[in-house]
């Protein structure tokens, strides 16, 4: 691995030379550690920690310096997530950094079917401005748009937000969170009253029965599975998953459901438990709402149907109602698998439900506990602006614009009073022509959104597409019309927000490639050239910008009011929010609703529920194959545009894609592992390597999502709650291909 050098007075000359005046003003602003640099307190001989910027565990990693340039990591022991532990991707953090697919200048295209042209920043952002401009003038504000990230940090996801939406007026601004975390955003809202992932990674330590829905851990979060294997009381780890995954196999018990029965499943548990008697009766009466409702709901679901329906005999059944009904600490864990369906919030809140029927909350060892996927999922939910106003305030609100406006010092006519169109919409307002310019910043929705053969023919419809990233060489990048290169993890400061909502520290520990700039100092620069930046003149730095974040969060469930700055963050080992001003509790680890207080407008939890939804598309006669997806190797990261620039992780995931198929169907159709067979569905044929194996239920096929070419059979069908996609399940048939 190459040697990386910190940010320096020789990188500062060298912006200036390319730059010009207009960027001037960025370079010579402190940044959270001076001009960028370690804490003036390491030695250049010595080591700093930060935390990780793959996935939202939120590892430590200490990088240590020679001659003040970054030249190798190691795990960090005394930090309280990950404890001297890392993946394979943390331990490689480093190698895409030195990538030679790196953007490393501005870039124009003056037609779509011409070359990329390098250009300096000066016009980069002249050209945003004269070709954005003109299209909101003419076709109005919901013409533009704008799709942001769970990959850059918190301070400039709300800076890019705020650009967009009060200073550029745009209306419309999703991010590659809905593709993630929509889901248990919307459940938490509707159950909790807010936001609010209640745990602690204590808790799988503390817990007596740990029950996994849809989440393959061992491979999705090893580091979470590493602190499941810390328990010491012994605990009884349930897996519910239609694979047997890895993580099913190190379980003590599997319950292998039929795909998409899972609504149904938990609904016949609570069914169960209520007529066993197996509820926390008080807690119930004290804290929550709409339970005899609830309860009057699940009669339907009784345990003959229920077995029918999921393919888990009464015996199971039984047995782990009882299991979570004994009064051990139970805890509930779920992600994509949950997630990314077309009744994924339903299904996120009856497993709630069983931890709100049971008294399974607040309590060490228990909850109701969503997992996380990117490393600022939780950031991007709070601050990116568009979901919801900074701070998880509400764009429909007055009071809650007017108290922005005021902390921002602009004025609140500029703050929308509508909500955004989610990402699927934004996608649909291209196809339509009503969505004539878009805005795409450290995402690759050309590789991994849902259902499209060919996602360039798309964004081809657009008049002008920006691509803000780290790389020139992704799917999406060669549709843009304009590529800014944006520096890196570790190559700028700021903040992320872990699972369990701690937050944590990075560092630019590296200089970006040629003229690349971090996200925050490209959007500064966007804003001066706007005509605008007179608004932002507070955002002066990544460590201002959070002063300000805090500032919004006062008085919000999230609220962050009381830290001290990057300095107590840096120093304890990261921060749990809420922490607002006064706070007494400085424990490292610190869960929610120990006090049965919720964030609702009674303090109650609310039981939610619905009818089960019709199967979008289940398999038939043309296509009678079942496709689920997932995570491939824990050494492949989403589209894999930063893991494959690591020689490493490329050795420890497979080499080209795969499909997972049953035996009984392989030997139905003729195939053996190895061969090359299609697989088809009604949007698009890949041809694959098959691998026989019992993993996968009859009936059903396994793609790994990291392909390109995985996504052109998924179906594009949507939560209506949460709108987010269902990627889990759609009708496939399978084939021998001939040569």
């Amino acid at each position: 691995m190459s040697t990386f050098t910190r940010a320096n007075e020789e990188i500062q000359k060298r912006i200036r030379a390319f730059s010009g005046p207009l960027t001037e003003s960025l370079v010579r602003e402190p940044g959270a550690y001076g001009l960028g640099q370690v804490p003036s307190s390491v030695a250049p001989d010595a080591t700093t920690a930060m935390v990780c910027g793959f996935c939202a565990t939120g590892c430590s990693l200490n990088i240590h310096l020679r001659r003040g340039e970054a030249t190798n990591l190691t795990a960090n022991f005394d930090y309280p997530v990950n404890r001297g532990m890392a993946c394979p991707k943390g331990w490689e953090a480093l190698a895409p950094l030195e990538s030679a697919e790196r953007a490393t200048t501005p870039m124009l295209r003056t037609k779509r079917s011409d070359a990329p042209q390098t250009i300096d920043w000066q016009t980069a952002a002249e050209t945003f401005r004269d070709r954005f401009k003109p299209i909101i003038e003419k076709h109005g504000p919901e013409s533009v748009a704008f799709l942001s990230t769970g990959q850059i940090c918190s301070e400039e996801m709300a800076f890019l937000g705020s650009f967009a939406k009060f200073g550029m007026g745009v209306i419309h601004g999703d991010g590659n969170t809905r593709q993630c975390m929509a889901t248990a955003v919307r459940a938490y809202k509707e159950s909790f009253g807010f936001d609010a992932p209640p745990y602690t990674y204590e808790d799988f330590e503390e817990s007596d029965v740990i029950v996994l829905v849809g989440s393959n851990m061992c491979i999705a979060h090893p580091i979470m599975w590493q602190r499941v294997l810390q328990n010491t009381r012994d605990p009884e780890i349930v897996v519910i998953d239609p694979r047997r995954t890895e993580t099913a196999m190190q379980a003590t018990q599997h319950l292998a459901i039929k795909p998409k029965s899972d609504l149904t499943f938990f609904y016949g548990l609570a069914y169960l438990l209520i007529e066993k008697g197996l509820l926390d009766e008080v807690f119930i009466k004290e804290h929550c709402d709409d339970f005899e409702t609830f309860e009057a709901h699940v009669k339907d679901f009784d345990t003959a149907r229920v077995a029918e329906e999921s393919g888990i005999d009464a015996e199971g059944l039984n047995a782990l109602a009882e299991l979570i009904g004994s009064g051990k600490r139970v805890s509930f864990w779920w992600t994509m698998g949950v997630n990314q369906s077309y009744e994924a919030t339903r299904t996120a809140q009856a497993i709630i439900n069983l931890a709100l029927m049971t008294g399974n909350i607040g309590k060490p060892g228990t909850g109701a506990n969503s997992i996380t996927g990117q490393c600022n999922a939780m950031g991007s939910r709070l601050f990116s602006n568009t979901t919801n106003l900074l701070g998880g305030h509400d764009f429909e609100k007055a009071a809650d614009r007017e108290k922005v406006a005021e902390i921002l010092k602009i004025p609140v006519e500029r703050i929308p009073d509508q909500n955004s169109l989610p990402y699927h919409a934004i996608i649909e307002g291209v196809e339509s022509g009503e969505i004539k310019g878009l805005w795409i910043i450290a995402t690759n929705p050309a590789h991994s959104w849902i259902g499209r053969e060919d996602f360039s023919a798309v964004l081809n419809k657009l008049d002008f597409l920006v691509v803000q990233d780290m790389y020139s060489t992704t799917e999406t990048a060669a549709c843009a019309d304009l590529i800014l290169p944006a520096a890196g993890w570790g190559e700028k400061d700021g903040t992320l927000i872990n699972s369990e909502r701690r937050i944590g520290i990075v560092k630019k520990v590296a200089k970006a490639p040629g003229q690349a700039l971090a996200d925050f100092s490209i959007v500064k620069l966007l804003a001066n050239v706007w005509g605008c930046g007179d608004w932002f003149k507070q955002w002066q730095s990544p460590e201002a910008a959070f002063r300000i974040l805090q500032e919004l969060s006062e008085g919000q469930a999230c609220d962050i009011s009381g830290i001290d700055g990057y300095r107590q963050i840096d120093e304890e080992g990261g921060v749990q929010w809420p922490f607002p001003k006064g706070t007494t509790d400085t424990a490292k680890q610190r869960r929610l609703f120990s006090d049965g207080q919720f964030f609702t407008p009674n303090q109650k939890a609310r039981f939610v529920y619905e009818t089960i939804q019709k199967d979008p598309e289940p398999p038939c006669n043309n296509y009678p194959i079942r496709l689920l997806t997932g995570r491939g190797s824990s050494s492949q990261w989403h589209t894999q545009t930063r893991t494959r620039q690591s020689a490493v992780l490329r050795k420890l995931g497979p080499k080209e894609n795969y499909v997972e198929i049953h035996p009984a169907d392989a030997g139905a159709l003729g195939i053996s592992s190895g061969q090359i067979i299609s697989v088809a569905s009604r949007r698009g044929r890949i041809e694959i390597k098959a691998f026989v194996t019992s993993t996968v239920q009859k009936g059903t096929v396994f793609i790994p999502m990291h392909e390109e070419t995985t996504n052109q059979l998924t179906l594009p069908s949507f939560d209506p709650h949460s709108h987010q996609p269902n990627y889990k399940s759609c009708a496939v048939k399978v084939t021998p291909v001939s040569f």
